[in-house]
């Protein structure tokens, strides 16, 4: 618990500013998100109706299935640490442009995501704050579902 690399700074987000995020963009992107199909159907992640028991129990009902067919398995498990953290901005807007967020909805995104800054604050001491070049807001709504589009 003492190893600085298990602290993670969170979004520094006003009340006025995680309400806004909430009930407007959040919703008009998760829409958007959801009607033109862009993610992967098998992403369970940060998603409603989705849980990581849902994908147990994909990989199991899989497993059976391909068992009781005497075929070869083979799995892959990835722990992507810190993914939150590497997301390069301009990939991201590039993929929300690609999807066809354009214009001012796309200008409200690289506002979001430009001259942030974050630090880390352990029993009331606080690091200096950092400017953010890359990665979505931790402890934002938003920053999870623009993670999923990446």
């Amino acid at each position: 618990m003492t190893d600085p690399l298990n602290f993670r700074p969170i979004a520094v987000l006003s009340p006025f500013a995680k309400i806004l995020e909430r009930l407007v963009v959040y919703n008009q992107l998760n829409h958007f998100i959801e009607k033109e199909n862009i993610l992967f159907k098998h992403e369970f992640g940060f998603r409603k109706n989705h849980s990581t028991a849902q994908a147990i129990l994909e990989l199991t009902d899989n497993l059976k299935v391909k068992i009781d067919g005497n075929e070869a398995i083979c799995s892959i498990f990835l722990d992507l640490s810190k993914a939150f953290d590497t997301v390069n901005h301009q990939i991201l807007l590039q993929r929300l442009c690609r999807y066809g967020i354009r214009g001012d909805p796309l200008q409200l995104f690289k506002s979001y995501l430009e001259n942030r800054t974050q630090y880390v604050e352990v029993e009331n001491i606080k690091s200096n704050p950092l400017s953010i070049q890359c990665g979505v807001p931790q402890g934002a709504t938003l920053g999870a579902r623009l993670f999923l589009i990446y």
